[in-house]
């Protein structure tokens, strides 16, 4: 349960944003941009600074009717590959 631990948010310079002209969440930061797979999407749409991993993942468990173990393998390695890039913190 520890690694669902902490409130992730963006790091400094970095922003989740809907391209319009590709129709896609894209996420931005100094000098680089992510392309966001909807998986990946609907998880830092959950990033706020507020919320603990453990309700992003509890969310993203009711929401797609998946089961919590899963989605938190899935969850934790986004946030942990992100953490690694500099582009969140907890």
């Amino acid at each position: 349960m520890s690694r669902e631990r902490g409130k992730p948010t963006f790091a400094a310079g970095h922003r989740l944003r809907f391209d319009t002209t590709r129709e896609t969440w894209i996420l931005l930061g100094p000098e680089r941009l992510f392309n966001l797979d909807e998986h990946a999407a609907e998880v830092l749409r959950l990033v706020d600074g507020q919320r603990e991993i453990s309700a992003i993942i509890d969310d993203l468990a009711r929401r797609f009717d998946a089961p919590r173990q899963e989605i938190a393998g899935d969850v934790i390695a986004l946030l942990d590959d992100l953490r690694g890039k500099g582009v969140l913190r907890t």
